[in-house]
């Protein structure tokens, strides 16, 4: 191959008529670098007002040796081309703005250059207000999001006044928050904001819409059901051995058993009682705040919403403050599904073993944070490869020392009154032991003196996660309108990055004193057989004393 290739390239020297003269175009004239710059026939010369002031590099100015053979040095300027010309420009203001309607409906902004902007609508709704409604109904609402309304009365007419403004929608719900959110032109921001208030307000909730929204819960879970990850699913069941039947403990994922309780009736009480003015934010990035202003004055107009319009009666919301208690979820359930193929995936066995945290409004919600990353983990392959997370304490105490372990991540979960931090592993069943005690360990080194090297690579990697997440627009919409709803204006990033500065190894040492003290609470899933009793369990926890958990009978000790 060598040799083709090398006689491919004689033929090419040795043949000067197969290679074509190099063409510049410059000023409107087309030059020819083997001809010493000579305009080509029927070609007319053009000076423009840049040109003429702008200095010219000629080909006198380069090389003439380079030029002939045909390779000019990157370091060499184009024959022919003008320098390039640029201009500065100090940067405008980039701070927040909050402005509350006389309705009680907050508008909140930042600007951003930009051709495009990203809008939407937080509200204060999710899992969690569920106690007086059929469970799973703020899932089916996050599925019949932009759907036709009483400006748009169908599917076509959405997407093509979409397709206008390159626009994209989106809309989810969480255990404390529904988002909407639409990313488009900003020349679009008009009628988005219509769109943005009929999907909001005015949705129609036909019966075709709500089929399709069961038959899109079902599917979803029946997926969560057949993935080998099962990091969502044992998120959602330790949060309901954390906060047994109450607030947070709610399932955010609608059961299938429920989901022809949940009628449009059901929705638009549900509605009624939590899309109010004062539980909603309007947010956007890269708009006019004043316009934004005004166009939600005209389209959020609650008394044209659908259950206003329809008379239908809600309740009062549910305020109940989540009552942290602790307690212990196990799923039995066979993996072989997965071990077929001649690359089976390993037979494991799922947990997640947490503790009482605290909520975003406390004062040691940053260490926490940094704790979080401090722990950090991750799976025993990273598609991100080395370097992701490989110092942090669950990687080198746990991954690197540990070949039967699998996975292993810290999560810290705040909400507006209560939390939980956890970390989720996953083994082969036989060593279920092991890891409840490898866990246990792990959560009291929390408390133990923190080393300053590992310590300052925390903070300064919550810093840059930090920064590098709010270069998106549509995270950046979301942070705005989370932190307005929560606390009633928007915090920048350069007061949190002061924040994680002043984090000290005792305030970390303080939040795992005060963690340790609560009551466990376990989730596990597959072969659970082996792990040990929850009463055992919480007697090791209370000195982190590993000895004092038993091993299960029958089984020999991993």
């Amino acid at each position: 191959m060598n040799h083709m290739k090398r006689g491919a390239e004689s033929m090419l020297r040795s043949a000067p008529l197969l290679r074509q003269p190099t063409r510049y175009a410059s000023g409107g004239k087309v030059t020819d670098a083997s001809s010493s710059g000579k305009t080509v026939k029927g070609t007319q010369p053009t000076v423009s007002a840049s040109t003429s002031t702008a200095p010219q590099v000629t080909q006198n100015a380069v090389n003439d040796d380079k030029i002939k053979s045909g390779r000019i040095p990157l370091d060499v300027p184009l024959p022919g081309l003008q320098n390039p010309s640029f201009f500065t420009t100090e940067r405008g203001s980039y701070d927040t703005y909050v402005t509350k309607l006389d309705t009680g409906l907050r508008v909140a902004s930042q600007p951003r250059p930009g051709r495009y902007c990203t809008i939407g609508v937080a509200v204060k709704s999710g899992a969690r207000y569920e106690k007086p409604f059929v469970k799973g109904v703020s899932h089916v609402i996050e599925k019949l999001g932009f759907l036709t309304s009483d400006g748009y009365p169908d599917k076509t007419s959405i997407v093509k006044e979409m397709e206008q403004y390159g626009a994209i929608c989106d809309s989810q719900s969480t255990r404390d928050t529904t988002v909407y959110a639409i990313s488009l032109q900003i020349s679009g921001l008009p009628k988005m904001m219509k769109l943005l208030g009929d999907a909001v307000l005015r949705p129609r909730l036909t019966d075709e819409e709500l089929a399709g929204a069961r038959q899109s819960i079902l599917y979803e879970i029946e997926d969560l059901q057949l993935r080998p990850e099962k990091e969502a699913v044992i998120m959602e069941m330790i949060h309901e051995a954390a906060w047994n039947n109450n607030t947070l403990g709610y399932a955010r994922f609608c059961r299938p058993e429920g989901i022809e309780s949940i009628t449009r009736q059901e929705i638009l009480k549900f509605m009624k009682t939590n899309y109010t003015p004062d539980r909603i934010v309007v947010s956007a990035v890269g708009v006019d705040h004043s316009e934004l202003v005004d166009l939600s004055k005209e389209y959020f107009n609650f008394d044209n919403a659908t259950w206003n319009v329809e008379g239908v009666k809600g309740v009062d919301p549910d305020e109940s403050t989540a009552t942290y208690v602790g307690g212990d979820v196990r799923l039995h359930q066979d993996f072989t599904q997965f071990n077929a193929g001649p690359l089976p995936v390993p037979k494991l066995t799922h947990m997640a073993l947490g503790l009482e945290s605290i909520s975003h409004m406390d004062k040691l919600f940053i260490p926490a944070c940094v704790l979080n990353i401090m722990m950090g983990g991750g799976g025993s392959f990273s598609a991100g490869g080395p370097g992701k997370g490989m110092y942090s304490r669950l990687y080198t105490n746990v991954l690197n020392n540990k070949h039967w372990v699998y996975n292993a991540t810290a999560y810290n979960n705040s909400y507006a009154d209560s939390g939980m931090f956890c970390i989720y592993a996953s083994a082969p069943p036989e060593y279920m032991k092991s890891l409840t005690e490898t866990l246990i360990v792990e959560f009291h080194r929390m408390a133990e003196p923190v080393e300053p090297q590992e310590f300052d690579r925390a903070k300064r990697q919550l810093q840059s996660m930090l920064l590098m997440n709010l270069e998106s627009r549509p995270v950046l919409f979301e942070d705005i309108g989370r932190q307005v709803l929560a606390h009633g204006h928007y915090k920048e990033p350069s007061e949190y990055m002061k924040l994680i500065d002043r984090v000290t190894p005792d305030d970390i040492k303080e939040l795992a004193l005060r963690m340790l003290k609560s009551r466990p609470s376990i989730a596990a899933l597959g072969m659970v057989d082996r792990l040990p009793k929850y009463s055992d369990i919480i007697t090791a926890g209370q000195d982190g004393d590993i000895l004092k958990i038993k091993p299960p009978k029958h089984f020999f000790r991993r």
